[in-house]
């Protein structure tokens, strides 16, 4: 079975949307506040879930979007982070990607509204709101996402979709019902949205480096900027893999999936499709203890293409290491840098986009158009769907961690297919969790050669 990088409008192509897409993000930008949402009432109520920093970050930017919209509800696993989202929301203070000044007055979420627990997403969604905005741990997103179509929401929702092939699954078969709902449903990867990558993928596609040969992608960082959480007394170990989801596979699915996939999704953009085969290698060198959890610090892969198409990706969190977050295509008349939105031939580049020292390029912030985007596709009833190529680009970052957990060759077809799923039997703060640490307190680390990673 085989999943091919779907349109994003009905039967169009993908690559005619891509280059229609620079366009259209303007549009919506100029069009908004002049229109009225489709249902007929003019206020669209949100319920944001998952509040830690990027779903407050999130939540500000679909309230920051023209037309009158409102936070309806909120819902987290833990009160003390819903009440600090909150706090965020409504004291105009800085958030991520963005700022939550002037907001207060656009939320509304009392205490009836304000749902704390694992169940905590169906109260927040059956709460009477048009758009769900889901910025919860990657592995319980399948399960959300799918609730929120079921009772006929619209959703914004963070990359990555799912941390194993199941969930990928789950959120496909949801995107085909909210398809025939007529749903409008983003993604958190916002790039799509960048006037940068737009213009410069449209080169790609338009030949100017001709005939793809190599792709090369990075997020090579230092250490994350995730705190840690002491295991407090009494805690439960469920509920401390929770607080600490970044560092659990089966939460997050590794570092590869929940940073790196920027950098995949934009190499299946560049070309069109999805990686049929992958290998790798990776580990754990330098981030160790109990407190990383379980998952590597390093990953290297090679990912192969139909059509023959490499494609070298690195990604690593270790500090005082070369670093970069870029992507670059090569083909046979020039090199692009993908991120950097320049073209290089003989050595000398022919194209860019870089603004002078100094000067702003003014092509707006992605993580806002993204909002506004689908705000738009909601208020006017167009056609907006990024839940497919969401799920191919994470399926995509799966097969990744496949490969390198494995050190084996994994292809695609039995990637997409696996039936291992990470996720435990009942997801409840009493319930064990999938993964337990030893007597010395380090938690189980796959081992290439040995661990059955599909």
């Amino acid at each position: 079975m085989s999943v091919r990088l779907q349109s994003a409008v009905g039967g169009a192509s993908r690559r005619d949307f891509l280059k229609r897409s620079a366009a259209v993000a303007a549009a919506a930008q100029l069009a908004l506040g002049r229109t009225v949402h489709a249902a007929g009432s003019d206020e669209l109520k949100i319920a944001l879930i998952g509040c830690g920093g990027r779903g407050t970050g999130a939540a500000a930017q679909a309230l920051n979007t023209a037309g009158p919209v409102k936070l309806w509800a909120m819902a987290d696993a833990f009160a003390d982070r819903l009440e600090l989202s909150l706090a965020s929301l409504t004291g105009g203070g800085k958030v991520s990607q963005g700022s939550a000044e002037g907001l207060a007055a656009k939320v509304d979420v009392p205490p009836e509204r304000r749902f704390v627990g694992l169940d905590a997403y169906q109260q927040a969604i059956d709460s009477g709101v048009d758009v769900v905005v889901d910025a919860s741990p990657p592995g319980v997103r399948p399960a959300h996402f799918e609730y929120a179509v079921r009772q006929g929401k619209h959703v914004f929702t963070e990359k990555p979709l799912a941390s194993d092939a199941p969930g990928v699954r789950k959120v496909l078969a949801a995107a085909k019902e909210a398809r025939r709902k007529n749903l409008k449903v983003g993604v958190g990867l916002q790039r799509h949205h960048q006037q940068s990558y737009l213009e410069t993928i449209r080169r790609i596609h338009d030949g100017e480096i001709g005939k793809l040969m190599i792709l090369r992608c990075y997020w090579n960082t230092g250490y994350p900027g995730k705190s840690q959480p002491e295991r407090l007394p009494g805690q439960t170990e469920m509920e401390y893999q929770l607080r600490n989801w970044y560092f659990f596979t089966w939460l997050s699915g590794d570092h590869i999936c929940e940073q790196h996939i920027h950098n995949l999704d934009v190499s299946n953009w560049v070309m069109d499709g999805h990686p049929v085969e992958a290998n790798g290698m990776g580990g754990r060198q330098v981030r160790t203890g109990p407190d990383w959890g379980q998952i590597f610090d390093h990953h290297f892969v090679e990912f192969t293409y139909a059509d023959g198409t490499k494609m070298f990706s690195q990604c690593r969190q270790i500090q005082d290491c070369w670093r970069s977050v870029t992507e670059h295509a090569h083909g046979t008349e020039g090199h692009c840098d993908v991120s950097g939105s320049s073209i290089a031939k003989g050595g000398e580049t022919v194209w860019s986009l870089r603004a002078p020292r100094g000067k702003k390029q003014g092509l707006g912030n992605p993580y806002q158009i993204e909002h506004d985007v689908l705000f738009d596709a909601i208020r006017n009833d167009k056609p907006h769907m990024e839940a497919e190529y969401g799920a191919t680009s994470t399926m995509t970052a799966i097969l990744g961690r496949m490969a390198t957990y494995s050190g084996k060759v994994v292809t695609w077809d039995e990637a997409f297919s696996s039936e291992l799923s990470l996720l435990p039997e009942r997801l409840a703060f009493d319930a064990p969790a999938p993964v337990a640490p030893g007597a010395d307190g380090l938690y189980p680390v796959a081992v290439p050669g040995v661990t059955k990673a599909w």
